[in-house]
């Protein structure tokens, strides 16, 4: 039995004060759930979060991090600081990251491999944008994002993998897929999954859906067999929002 994700992309929003602030509130909020729940944070307010957090079951993400474990790579952070810090999740080539800071599959993939070394669970991205989903491109794309990003990853990493699927064309825009439009990604990418490895890898990888989700649509879209809980931007910046989502 898959244990549903919700995990919160704050991307970058929020001073020290107001992460501080969001903390207390929402640990105020919370209740231990049979869902799993987690802050995608900027990398600065990331130690401040693990200590509010300890002992909540709260856990904690980075948006991103370096394939290499240190070296020449001014502004990055090494997945070797990461582990350091404890963090739980990393979110690995999200939209944004593609589009704006030339994350490809190749790189994705160096990413994985080495998130896979260690405990950090990796949050894959898969999605495609608007123009390739009104030419019916959506799987074509999206399956080679996950054969490129999976290449010579083994059965047992891949099923200790969250995939979430982002159509881009949803992300901040308002705009979200319906629930059954969701939930056939969901299950296409359950599908290719069992086809890159076996059934019992694609049981287990959790598959998330992220795109403009909100208290008003989560119940809707959580309630598909196929969509083991939800990557939400926006949203998960107020406390009482993101509590009414994890609480779906």
């Amino acid at each position: 039995m898959r244990t549903p994700l919700i995990a919160g992309n704050w991307k970058m929003f929020k001073t020290a004060a107001e992460a501080a602030a969001f903390a207390e509130e929402f640990k105020t909020l919370y209740k231990d759930t049979d869902v799993k729940t987690a802050i995608c944070a900027p990398f600065v307010h990331l130690a401040q979060l693990k200590a509010a957090f300890e002992g909540t079951g709260i856990g904690v993400g980075a948006q991103n991090a370096h394939y290499e474990d240190e070296g020449a790579y001014t502004g990055e952070i090494s997945v070797m600081m990461l582990e350091d810090m404890g963090i739980d999740y990393c979110v690995i080539g999200h939209s944004e990251r593609r589009q704006y800071f030339a994350e490809t599959d190749e790189t994705v993939n160096k990413k994985l491999k080495r998130l896979f070394a260690g405990p950090i669970i990796p949050i894959l991205c898969v999605g495609e944008n608007l123009d390739q989903r009104e030419k019916e491109e959506q799987y074509a794309v999206v399956k080679e994002q996950l054969v490129g990003g999976l290449a010579d990853i083994s059965a047992a990493d891949a099923a200790k993998l969250v995939i979430a699927y982002e159509p881009v064309w949803a992300i901040g825009t308002g705009k979200t897929a319906t629930p059954e439009q969701a939930e056939d990604m969901c299950e296409y990418i359950r599908n290719t999954m069992e086809e890159l490895y076996n059934e019992e890898v694609a049981d287990a990888v959790i598959i998330q859906y992220g795109g403009s989700v909100k208290p008003a649509n989560a119940t809707d879209i959580m309630n598909m067999s196929n969509i083991d809980g939800a990557l939400v931007g926006g949203a998960s910046l107020k406390a009482n929002d993101f509590i009414e989502i994890i609480d779906f």
